[in-house]
């Protein structure tokens, strides 16, 4: 059993809220910190003085936008951390399934076609994007389940690879045939939250929320995983249902996040790494870690997209790849990596 690393436990359970807190100082007009305690008092307690300049700013544009990053974030990695546990893979990512070339399909259909819907705070394209994730995790569990020549785990990744590939080469048949969209879908595809409220955190924190619990309830069936599958088997692990509970979880998860902000990478393969540093292997400790790990850093990379360019804002995605891809290379490259590590 690895050793619990109280310092590590410590730095994950603050840097979550410091950094929501910074991201509310950061943008184009930065606030200073005093006067964002002030504002966030002033919303709470009315009696308390405050600048309603900096009131406005905080609660009606900050304040929802870093919690729905924040929500994306903590889904992508505890998705992350599922499918690195499932399938022993420290590269497997939320996207592994087919899930991200889905949501981009259901989103250039919405975009290119015209399409108008809603559902509660949801407009067409995040509805499309979220049905066409989880149809593609479907199509990808249905054909991987059918395969004979390979076991049904490498099978999911095989078949995700598959079907990423056929639906991206529709969504780039789809941009060329409707080229005017292309720049909404160009930012879309890179992902970012502009103009997110209130009432978007509340469409989208239901299904994360419940992607989080299902990724918590697979930790000890993941933990046994390790040993291989036969060998979890033999301790009386349903590795089926298990695998059936993880591809769900992950899916719900990475969709709920895609359909949100759109195609952000690094986050759910970056934030298990970190988290696996900071509190070890054990998925008890390592699925809520890498949640809060995962919306800190998505988070930040927000804060860091709307202010290093202002006015210009930079789509998130990007900002996830430039810093993710060093920081991802060095944590392969580490020497001493941790035991038990996936």
């Amino acid at each position: 059993m690895p050793k619990k690393n109280p310092l590590g436990t410590a730095l994950v359970l603050v840097a979550l809220p410091l950094v929501l807190f910074a991201t509310l100082c950061l943008g184009g007009a930065p606030i200073s910190p005093r006067d964002v305690g002030l504002a966030l008092l002033h919303k709470l307690f009315p009696g308390v003085a405050a600048d309603p300049v900096a009131v406005a700013i905080v609660w009606e544009l900050r304040l929802a936008r870093s919690l729905i990053a924040a929500t994306a974030g903590a889904a992508l990695a505890a998705s992350g951390a599922v499918l690195q546990g499932l399938f022993r893979n420290p590269l497997a990512d939320p996207y592994a399934l087919g899930v991200s070339s889905g949501a981009s399909l259901g989103a250039v259909i919405a975009i290119s076609f015209g399409i108008e819907a809603h559902f509660a705070a949801l407009g067409a394209i995040e509805l499309f994007a979220f049905a066409g994730a989880i149809l593609s995790a479907v199509v990808v569990y249905a054909m991987a389940k059918a395969a004979r020549a390979t076991g049904p785990t490498a099978a999911l990744l095989l078949a995700g690879t598959a079907v990423g590939a056929f639906v991206s080469a529709i969504v780039s048949l789809i941009v060329s045939l409707h080229d005017r969209d292309l720049h909404e879908v160009f930012f879309w595809l890179l992902g970012g939250f502009g103009g997110k409220s209130w009432p978007d955190l509340a469409a989208a924190l239901p299904v994360c929320f419940l992607s989080i619990f299902l990724a918590f309830l697979l930790a000890r069936p993941l933990d046994l995983l390790g040993a291989g599958e036969e060998a979890a088997g033999s301790l009386g692990l349903d590795v089926t249902l298990t695998r059936r509970l993880a591809v769900a979880a992950s899916s719900l998860g990475a969709a709920s996040a895609v359909s949100a902000g759109g195609i952000i990478g690094f986050v759910g393969l970056l934030g298990p790494h970190i988290a696996r540093l900071l509190v070890g292997p054990d998925h008890r400790r390592l699925v809520p870690a890498s949640a809060l790990v995962g919306g800190a850093l998505l988070a930040a990379a927000d804060a860091i997209a709307r202010s290093i360019a202002s006015p210009l804002e930079l789509p998130v995605g990007v900002v996830t790849a430039i810093l993710g891809a060093p920081l991802f290379l060095r944590l392969l490259t580490r020497p001493g990596r941790e035991e038990g590590r996936p």
